[in-house]
């Protein structure tokens, strides 16, 4: 008897979690697009209401969420190319955990150099 699951490429390592956080940040991307519109299609309604709103969001708390939702995006984007090598490259398969440490890799490169413009931003007010 095999001791671990039969059928699955990932078995609960790396593939797997790449799995789970492709799938949460696509949710939570969902849902950024979904108050995004709600807010946007407020100048419709009430340039005042929209304008109110639009101040709410400058502030500290709020540059930290948007730190979360450009990390969300980057790590679903890249992730995403590398599900589409997977499927799509005959090699894909057999290099999956390297390319995810290159997710990874190009994931904290990219959010390192955002974090320092944007936080100097956020809390610094240029």
């Amino acid at each position: 008897m095999p001791k671990t699951p039969a059928g699955t490429l990932y078995r609960g390592r790396e593939g797997q979690w790449s799995w789970v956080a492709h799938r949460i940040t696509g949710v939570v991307i969902f849902f950024f697009l979904l108050v995004h519109v709600l807010d946007t299609s407020l100048v419709r309604v009430s340039p005042e209401a929209y304008d109110a709103v639009i101040a709410a969001y400058k502030n500290p708390i709020m540059g930290l969420g948007e730190l979360g939702l450009v990390g969300a995006i980057v790590f679903h984007a890249f992730n995403g190319l590398r599900v589409i090598a997977v499927d799509f490259w005959k090699k894909g398969p057999r290099y999956h955990r390297q390319m995810l440490w290159g997710v990874v890799g190009l994931w904290a490169l990219t959010m390192l150099a955002f974090s320092i413009r944007h936080l100097s931003v956020v809390f610094g007010g240029h």
